[in-house]
């Protein structure tokens, strides 16, 4: 009974010695088959052939899911080939793997931030300052607090990017528009020209300094900024005009901008902003016909319009038609109550 008991005993630890032997040789066969695509990868990748390798690494890592040169041949193709999230998800594996080399802090930095994953892009910024506090982070701190409005965090850290890398141009120009969200227009103003002297391509960055200067009241160099950007590229459409003749008119040349705003009004003939803006136009440049017509096409397309008829009253009052003029104005009043308004203060100030 002894010896049957040790036979069986012998048998069973031999069967598990053979299950193990099974099992080490399935894992050698499977390194050695990862080793194999590794290399068949590596080859393509010297041919150039990126897709190529890419398809031997993805084999490559079917067979060993934890070696680290695979995942790392993995993460840079993904990268080569724009794959930006199976990128982002190999080299998080390479972390986890405890592969926390500056690189690939950085990596992951740079993807989660061009993928707007900001809270790990945040989380990976202040891991790659740990192992390197020489590595340059602002920049990226910077531009998150600035996409999430959070004005306050973008400029200390976008002020600090500025000595990081003086050259970069984006820098000192999210820095204005940090200041033209908040319509603090006077201190945007001179880091919108700072990034453009850096980079003087950015035709939309001179078109944006040119409508703040407008909103600073700094008219000559709102058209002159805005011209430039259509000098450099910036698309001449309707908006664009209208906002170049304003500044033209703006700037004392009348008619300049008058004739941009009415060559716009033929592509645009029911525009009723346009007709009141050329109407006001006429107005303060003391062409009260002209002014007049145009808030008679308003008056056309709606009747009820009280502030082009009040207008109009004011007119005939500028041409010395004081009757015409008030029996106007007091219609318009009757329309609209809110109009006294102009009228009390043109008794006040004898406008």
């Amino acid at each position: 009974m002894e010896s049957l008991f040790i036979k069986q005993f012998v048998a069973a630890r031999f069967t598990l010695f053979t299950f193990f032997i099974f099992i080490s040789s399935l894992l050698f066969a499977q390194a050695d088959s990862s080793q194999y695509f590794l290399q068949k990868g590596l080859d393509e990748k010297q041919k150039g052939r990126r897709m190529e390798s890419l398809k031997y690494f993805e084999k490559a890592i079917k067979y060993d899911t934890s070696s680290k040169a695979v995942l790392s041949e993995l993460a840079s193709a993904y990268i080569d080939l724009r794959k930006y999230y199976q990128a982002k998800e190999t080299y998080q594996k390479l972390i986890n793997l405890g592969e926390t080399s500056a690189g690939n802090y950085k990596q992951l930095l740079q993807l989660c931030f061009n993928l707007k994953a900001y809270d790990e892009a945040i989380l990976y910024a202040n891991s790659l300052k740990k192992i390197d506090p020489s590595e340059k982070i602002n920049y990226y701190l910077g531009k998150i607090n600035y996409d999430r409005e959070n004005y306050g965090d973008a400029l200390k850290y976008l002020n600090a990017a500025v000595n990081d890398d003086p050259k970069n141009a984006e820098v000192p120009y999210m820095i204005g528009r940090s200041y033209a969200d908040m319509q603090n227009y006077k201190l945007a103003i001179p880091f919108y020209q700072k990034a453009i002297a850096l980079d003087d391509t950015k035709n939309g960055w001179i078109y944006e300094l040119g409508l703040i200067c407008y909103s600073n009241n700094n008219n000559l160099d709102a058209l002159k900024y805005i011209l430039l950007a259509g000098d450099k590229g910036y698309p001449k459409d309707n908006g664009y005009m209208q906002n170049l003749g304003v500044a033209y008119i703006d700037a004392g040349k009348f008619d300049q901008g008058i004739s941009i705003l009415n060559d716009l009004l033929k592509k645009r003939p029911a525009d009723m902003n346009l007709l009141d803006m050329i109407a006001q136009s006429y107005y303060e440049n003391g062409k009260y016909d002209e002014a007049m017509n145009n808030w008679d096409t308003i008056l056309g397309y709606d009747k009820t319009n009280a502030s082009a008829l009040y207008m109009i009253g004011m007119c005939y009052l500028k041409k010395g038609d004081k009757s015409k003029g008030t029996q106007l104005c007091d219609k318009a009043i009757e329309m609209d109550p809110s109009l006294a308004m102009y009228k009390q203060k043109k008794e006040m100030t004898g406008f």
